[in-house]
C-alpha cells in the first residue's frame, strides 16, 4: 500500500521559509561571486603514454573511457562554464592523442574533436583539431572515415575555406578505400570542386568513376549519371572562370 502523501500546507511555515530562503541564497550567491573568486583551473599536460599505462586499472580501455569523460566535462568547473575557445588546444589535443593510443578503437575522442572541439570561432584552433583528425584518420581510415568526412564539411561550410576542404577530401578519397565506405564519402572531392567552380575538373574525376566500373549499385550510378549531366549542361563544354585563370 502506497502511503498517503501530505499536502504541502502541512509543511510547517517556518521550514519551508527557510528552504525557500536557503535556495535563493544560494542562487544569489552563484550569481553575484565575483568572478575573480573563482578558480579557473587550466587544462593540464597530459603523462606520458607510458605512465599513463602503468595507471591503466587493469584495463586500458576503461583508463582510455574515464579520461575522456573526465576531459569532456573539464569545462565545466566549481561556478563557472568554460567555452571551448578557452581551452589549451595544444594539451586538449595531446589528451585526445592519449585516449586514441590506450583505446584504438574508440571513435568518441574523433567524434569530439569533428563535432565539438572544431566548432568554436577561433580558425587556428579550427584547424589544428582538424589536422589532429586527419592524422588519426589515416591510422584506420576505413574505420574512422566518418570525422574524416565531417572534416570536410567544417572546412567548407563553418572555415569557408574551400582549398582546405579539398585537401582534406583528397585525403579521404586516398586513404578510405575500403568496402565499408559508401561511396558518396569518396567522391566528396568531386562536391567540393563543383563548389569551386572547378567543374572540368569535377566532370573529369566524376566521368572517370562512372566508367571505372567501381559504383555497382544502380540508384548511384543513375545519381551519378544525372550529376554528370547537370555539370555538362552547367559548363557547357567552356572552361570555367577559375580553370581559365589557371590554365593562363
Amino acid at each position: 500500500m502506497r502511503p498517503a502523501e501530505r499536502r504541502l500546507s502541512a509543511v510547517p511555515l517556518r521550514i519551508f521559509a527557510f528552504l525557500v530562503t536557503s535556495f535563493a541564497a544560494q542562487l544569489s550567491f552563484n550569481h553575484y561571486l565575483p568572478r575573480s573568486m573563482l578558480e579557473i583551473r587550466p587544462l593540464p599536460t597530459p603523462p606520458s603514454e607510458t605512465v599513463a599505462r602503468g595507471f591503466n586499472l587493469g584495463d586500458e580501455t576503461v583508463l582510455a573511457r574515464l579520461a575522456m569523460l573526465w576531459l569532456q566535462s573539464f569545462d565545466n568547473q566549481p561556478g563557472i562554464s568554460l567555452p571551448f575557445a578557452s581551452l589549451d588546444y595544444v594539451r586538449l589535443i595531446a589528451w585526445l592523442r592519449l585516449i586514441m593510443s590506450l583505446d584504438p578503437q574508440t571513435q568518441y575522442p574523433l567524434l569530439s574533436a569533428s563535432r565539438v572541439y572544431a566548432e568554436v570561432p577561433e580558425r587556428d584552433k579550427q584547424r589544428a583539431i582538424l589536422d589532429f583528425v586527419e592524422s588519426e584518420f589515416k591510422r584506420d581510415p576505413n574505420l574512422r572515415w566518418p570525422w574524416m568526412a565531417h572534416a570536410v564539411y567544417v572546412a567548407k561550410h563553418r572555415m569557408k575555406d574551400a582549398q582546405l576542404a579539398l585537401r582534406y577530401a583528397r585525403t579521404l578519397a586516398t586513404y578510405a578505400t575500403g568496402p565499408e565506405v559508401p561511396h558518396w564519402a569518396k567522391q566528396m572531392v568531386i562536391f567540393v570542386l563543383e563548389d569551386m567552380g572547378e567543374l572540368q575538373s569535377a566532370k573529369v574525376l566524376l566521368g572517370g568513376l562512372l566508367d571505372s566500373g567501381q559504383v555497382s549499385d544502380p540508384h548511384e550510378r543513375w545519381f551519378l549519371s544525372h550529376r554528370l549531366a547537370e555539370l555538362e549542361q552547367r559548363s557547357g563544354g567552356k572552361e570555367t572562370g577559375n580553370e581559365k585563370e589557371r590554365n593562363e
